[in-house]
């Protein structure tokens, strides 16, 4: 991640599993209204508090991220979901 006062940039290798699993993540909320409320409601929450760091605030966001990587790992075996 490359960070600046104007922008975060995440970087990764392209055909890369950390690239998969986050485009994956992105097509599921496109495809989920229900999950993409519940993400945004915790983020909008999230936004609101001070972390000690951008671990800290990762870290609050990760149990939800699991359940929702969890559904969009079975929608994209059942829809044969490729990035």
């Amino acid at each position: 991640m490359f960070r600046t006062a104007e922008r975060d940039v995440h970087v990764c290798d392209a055909g890369s599993e950390w690239e998969r699993r986050h485009v994956l993540f992105r097509d599921w909320l496109r495809q989920s209204s229900a999950d993409r409320a519940t993400y945004g409601s915790l983020k909008v929450r999230l936004a609101g508090q001070t972390w000690a760091s951008m671990d800290d605030y990762a870290d609050a966001k990760a149990g939800l991220v699991a359940e929702i990587m969890a559904r969009a790992e079975a929608w994209a075996a059942t829809t044969r979901w490729a990035p």
